[in-house]
């Protein structure tokens, strides 16, 4: 045996341990399973990794979702907790700011007086939640942003061969990534701890990066108060640029 001075063997352990370290941050750390005390999706294939998200995700009773996407050649930033029967939250375009609610069918949408511009009731609709009537073209366009199917169905897609990535995190939860076309196709990362949840969808072509958190948390939701809320019955009045009403986003804000 060959017999390491003092000074040697610390310098020895040091080196171990600093390549132990390297070593787990991907996954492969010296003698540790990197799955060990996840739920085994990371042990998958990529596409089956992808499907188990996408199954959680279908049978989850509601979600938060946060982040931008880009639709239209318009950026939106979206903070919306979402059910089966409804929505409520905030979507941010370059020229708006939007409070939508939708509790079954009903819609009701909130927006500062100068989205309403030039129209006759501008000064009494700020701040107020105004009855979006479903034969209205806005009715369509903004109810997107509150449908959890829709937003997830145009959310959850990767275009390309997929890959299994490395072992992350999304804020404290461990997750593992599938790319698609070496990332060029999108990234997902799927939760490693529990429900294999998606946690983070960032899209092909820079098209968005949203985090999806809260699965299955229940939050309330109900229409607002009578005194909050304004009803132009079948059409809503006018808007700023009726040509443009609802800031471009179609039906499906995920979509391409």
């Amino acid at each position: 045996m060959t017999a390491y001075p003092p000074a040697a063997r610390l310098r020895r352990a040091a080196l171990i341990g600093a390549l132990c370290a390297g070593l787990a941050v991907t996954g492969a750390g010296c003698g540790k399973d990197p799955d060990e005390g996840t739920n085994g999706v990371g042990k998958l294939s990529a596409d089956k990794i992808e499907a188990k998200a996408k199954a959680a995700a279908t049978e989850a009773e509601s979600v938060h979702l946060s982040g931008t996407l880009v639709s239209g050649g318009k950026t939106f930033t979206l903070d919306m907790r979402l059910k089966s029967d409804g929505g409520s939250g905030e979507v941010k375009s370059q020229d708006d700011t939007f409070q939508l609610l939708r509790v079954g069918e009903q819609l009701y949408l909130k927006a500062s007086a100068a989205f309403w511009g030039q129209s006759d009731s501008a000064g009494k609709l700020g701040d107020k939640y105004v009855k979006v009537p479903e034969g209205d073209p806005s009715y369509k366009q903004f109810r997107g942003f509150t449908d959890m199917d829709v937003l997830l169905d145009g959310l959850l897609g990767l275009e390309g061969k997929l890959a299994k990535g490395e072992y992350t995190s999304v804020g404290r939860t461990r997750a593992v990534q599938v790319t698609a076309d070496a990332g060029k196709g999108g990234k997902l990362s799927v939760s490693l701890e529990g429900t294999p949840y998606p946690l983070l969808m960032e899209r092909a072509g820079g098209a968005g990066r949203v985090e999806l958190a809260e699965w299955g948390q229940a939050f309330p939701l109900a229409p607002p108060a009578q005194d909050q809320t304004v009803d132009y019955g079948s059409q809503l009045p006018t808007t700023k640029d009726s040509s443009n009403k609802g800031s471009g986003q179609g039906s499906n804000p995920a979509g391409p």
